[in-house]
């Protein structure tokens, strides 16, 4: 049997629907890359180091820079409303199980947290990877006690699967993350 090949992401992503926009990191993003990421939430949830201040987002998006050009798979986009202003992330990098498909991770800064925006860009971003990247599955990875992930997860139109928890190591402590799933359209 052959092996399935896995997705493969271009070299630059820019998608835009339902009032949002998302793009690549830019150099003049690094002070909203601080001030969306020195946040409590997003260290509580999230392997993204704690203080973020400039050096930490300058690392960053280096770390971020050099995984797309030494061929590693992973997309991550700035949310904006108008293409300009960041107002959190979406990251899109293989799962790891199987060869299509595909895992979202997402931040919003605090003040615009409550207003759909992570759930139009899980969605968007969601659509993008099935329709134009061939993804079998989008999944998401959610602590159960992360209640505004999981409203995410639901207001985007993900179901909780029967999958095994998996369990996963960050900042010294192990979280056992939930899957949900959207389906591709071309499975």
């Amino acid at each position: 049997m052959a092996s399935q090949p896995g997705i493969v992401l271009p070299p630059s992503i820019r998608l835009s629907g339902d009032g949002i926009l998302l793009r690549e990191w830019a150099e003049s993003d690094l002070p909203a890359l601080v001030e969306l990421y020195d946040d409590p939430e997003i260290d509580r949830w999230t392997p993204v180091p704690s203080p973020f201040d400039s050096q930490a987002a300058r690392e960053y998006l280096a770390k971020a820079r050099e995984g797309r050009e030494d061929g590693r798979r992973k997309a991550q986009l700035v949310i904006t409303t108008d293409g300009e202003q960041p107002l959190g992330e979406v990251l899109l990098f293989p799962c790891g199980l199987e060869a299509r498909d595909v895992e979202l991770a997402y931040g919003v800064g605090s003040q615009y947290r409550r207003q759909g925006l992570a759930s139009r860009a899980v969605k968007l971003i969601s659509d993008y990877a099935c329709r134009r990247l061939g993804a079998r599955r989008v999944l998401l990875r959610i602590e159960a006690g992360n209640s505004p992930s999981v409203a995410v997860a639901r207001a985007a139109g993900f179901q909780l699967t029967n999958d095994e928890p998996i369990t996963r190591e960050a900042k010294g402590r192990q979280a056992t993350l939930l899957t949900w799933c959207a389906y591709s359209l071309t499975q």
